[in-house]
Formats: C-alpha cells, structure tokens, sequence
C-alpha cells in the first residue's frame, strides 16, 4: 500500500513540476524570440516560433513574432497569415499592445495590397487613437487609392487640422483638390507641403501628378526625379516618371524607368509592379516588340488575371506564334513592312501602285485598277489605300482624316486596314462613305494569299 501511495506522489509532483517549467519556461522562450529578431537572427527565431507552436498551437506571442520575422524576410505574405491568426486570438494588453498590433498589421496589408482588411484596422485606429494624424492620413490614403475622392479628403483635411506641420496629408490634399478643378486651393497645398517640408520628398511626387495632368511634362519630369528620393514613393515615381515619357513618345527612355521600376521590386509583389509591366509592355508593343510585350502581360496575368486589358491582349495576339504573316505584319521594320503592304496591294488586292510612303502609324500606298492602259489620265479612278499596325483601334478620328486626305489626290475610294480593328463610332461614321474598313481577319486573309501567290 505504501508503494502505491508513493508512486501516486511521485507522479502528482512530476505532474507539478511539468506544468511549472511549462508556465515559466515556456514564456522565456517566447521571450527570446525578439532578442533573436534584434541581434538579427531571423531563421533562429523563425525555427524557435514554429517549436513552440508546435506544441501549442494557440500561442498568440509566438504566432505575432513568427509574423514579425517574417516581415524581416520580406515574406509578406506568410507573415500576414500570421498576424491574422493573432488578431483573431490575441488578448490584447497582456504582452501585447494593440495600437502597436494594429499599427503593425495595416502596414502589412497595405503593403501586400490587401487594401479593405488595411482600412479596417486603420478605421479601428482612429477610434483608438483619434489624436494621432496619421492614422487619419492613412485612412485617406486608402480611399484615395480606391478613388473614393470625397471620403479621401474629408480623412486628409482631419490628419492636416491635427498636425498642421503634415506635410504628406497637404500634398494629397491638394492633388485631390486639383482634381476637382480648385486650382488655387491645389497649388497653396502642395507649395505649403514643400515649405513645410521641403526634404519630404514624396510632395514632390503630387506635385508632378499635377505638373503631368496639366500637361507641363518637363516641371513633371523634374518633379518625379526629386520624389525619387523618397523610397515609399520611389518606385511609383519612376513609373510615373517613365509615363511622361511615354506621352512624349520618347519610348525608349519610358522603357528605361520601367524596367528600373521593375528591378526595384526583387520578390516580384508590389502592385506598382503591375503597372511597371502594363507601361513596358505598351512601350513594347508600340515599338513592335511583341514577343516582349507577350512576356509582360503574362507575367501580370499571373498575378493578377483581370488586371486592366492584359487578358483581351494575350488573347489578341495568341496567334502570332502559329501566324507568320501577321507576326511579321507587326514586327517587321519598316522597309520591311512597306514590302509588305506593296505585295499584299500588288497581289492580295490585284492592284497597280503609283505611291508608297512610311508613315508613323503605318503605312500609305495610292493605286489603281490593273488593266487601265490610261491610268496616268484617270485620276479620278485614284485609291487610297492605309495599313495602320497601331496597338489601339482605330478611331472616328483618324476615318474622317483619310477621308479629307482623299480629296487633293482626285481619290475616289480608300480602303483602311488595321490590325486591331476599329471604334464603334469609326464603324458607324464610316458607313455610306466611299471608305472601307478591313479588320485583323480580312488582313490575314489578303497577307496569306499574297504570301502564298
């Protein structure tokens, strides 16, 4: 009987002294998880966090550092997992502050782009903390990306009334302002947010988006280089930067600060990198570069499959590796291209050809019917012939010119080919006029039978 009861002791104090190294061992583990994170050791302490939450799943401290290690790896996403498993469980003011928590986890999701989930914490930080600007700021900021001007600027106008010296919620508010057309109220704000600040540098990145939309692309230019200086704003900067070029239609600078931008981004997770790749791709394609525009709409389509007209481009020329003709209509240079057209006029078309010239947008040829041994006294039998290989579709524009472009020549018909097609209202306007419109399949068409003749 005293065996028994001896080994029932022994086992209740082995019992006890488990569950004390469990409650006072255990925490200084935890505890050296941040230690690790400061001297840097961040596979150290991502290895410490998973042990211990391996043996207890539910550990909030532990989970909050796995997610901060991870932030310092630069795996964001992981680390947002993280984070959300401890906002679902933490109970807060027991090791862990929330406002720093949350603080935390809206940078997070916003720099993951996860902007809805980031603007509830942040919503949820102004109720917090309602003293504290940037909290305000950041909820503006979020509505602004979303475009949601009026809720954007009302969150701005508090940050500025809290911290009258904030310079960034004055430069927003005065990019929002010069959106709605208050002129003056937009360049007092941007000019008081670079007197406030003048090393701030991301004002300078409003101030070009304002340069840029009045269309004064050098104070743009000038404006994106300083805003450059400011690494949250740099990589957008230079997009924007490379943009103004690309109005310009200098392409091969634009393409310069896109593949910069691009290059600044190393885990390939920005947002802004889609649009890097979106820009590059258009320089490319207006280059005639298709094969590398191709490669850039695929690498956004597989981040991100509804971005913008990535999918109807991939689709639009899917059969350019299947068609040589039309590949080489779009690639081509541009003695190339004009042998091109010739050969489809001469013999897609069983025309005669009197002109051929380059154009930038393509190529024109005049001609007449084959046969008519009087050609050279008919003018009045004259046509008009245009090979557009611009990305864009044609529009009603561009069909009313050729048409007044008939009239000097004695041309009595034009014919418009184009290899993205044309507007609705192109279509329209060009019906019961002595122009025709022939779209992508048409042109394949006359290239095949003239290639094969």
């Amino acid at each position: 009987m005293g065996i028994i009861v001896t080994v029932v002791l022994a086992t209740v104090v082995v019992a006890l002294i488990f569950l004390v190294l469990k409650i006072t061992i255990s925490p200084k583990r935890v505890e050296a998880i941040p230690k690790l994170l400061k001297q840097g050791k961040t596979q150290n302490a991502i290895k410490l966090a998973k042990q211990l939450l391996q043996k207890d799943p539910k550990n909030y401290m532990a989970h909050y550092y796995l997610g901060k290690a991870y932030v310092k790896e630069n795996k964001t996403e992981l680390a947002i997992l993280e984070y959300k498993n401890v906002n679902e469980n933490a109970l807060f003011g027991e090791g862990l502050d929330e406002l720093t928590f949350r603080r935390e986890y809206s940078e997070i999701l916003l720099k993951y782009n996860q902007q809805n989930e980031a603007l509830k914490n942040f919503l949820l930080l102004t109720k917090l903390d309602p003293k504290t600007a940037e909290n305000y700021y950041q909820v503006g900021h979020i509505y602004e990306m979303q475009n949601r001007y009026d809720l954007a600027l009302g969150f701005m106008q508090k940050a500025a009334m809290l911290d009258k010296k904030h310079a960034k919620a004055h430069a927003e508010i005065g990019l929002m302002l010069y959106r709605t057309k208050q002129f003056n109220e937009a360049k007092k704000e941007i000019d008081l947010a670079i007197k406030l600040s003048p090393e701030t540098y991301s004002s300078y990145y409003y101030l070009g988006k304002i340069l840029k939309d009045a269309k004064d692309l050098q104070g743009a230019i000038k404006a994106f280089e300083k805003a450059q200086r400011d690494p949250e704003v740099k990589q957008k900067a230079i997009i924007e930067h490379g943009s103004c070029y690309m109005i310009a239609n200098r392409y091969d600078s634009a393409m310069l600060d896109f593949l910069r931008a691009i290059d600044l981004d190393k885990n390939n997770s920005n947002s802004e990198t889609l649009y890097a790749r979106y820009f590059l791709a258009a320089c490319y394609e207006k280059s005639r570069k298709i094969d590398k525009a191709i490669t850039e709409w695929e690498e956004i389509y597989k981040r991100n499959k509804s971005f913008r007209d990535v999918s109807a481009k991939l689709s639009e020329y899917k059969d350019l590796q299947t068609n040589d003709n039309m590949k080489d209509y779009l690639t081509c240079s541009n003695e190339e291209f004009s042998n091109i057209c010739k050969n489809a006029i001469l013999k897609g078309l069983n025309l005669q050809i009197l002109s051929c010239e380059i154009k930038q947008w393509g190529c024109q040829i005049t001609g007449i019917q084959k046969g008519d041994d009087n050609w050279m006294n008919v003018r009045k039998q004259v046509l008009l012939i245009r090979f557009y290989r611009e990305p864009d579709p044609i529009d009603e524009k561009t069909v009313m010119q050729t048409l007044d472009d008939m009239k000097p020549l004695n041309s009595t018909k034009s014919f418009m080919f184009s290899s993205s097609g044309f507007s609705q209202a192109a279509k329209r306007f060009a019906e019961n006029r002595p122009v025709e419109l022939i779209e992508k399949q048409k042109l394949e068409a006359i290239l095949s039978k003239a290639g094969n003749d």
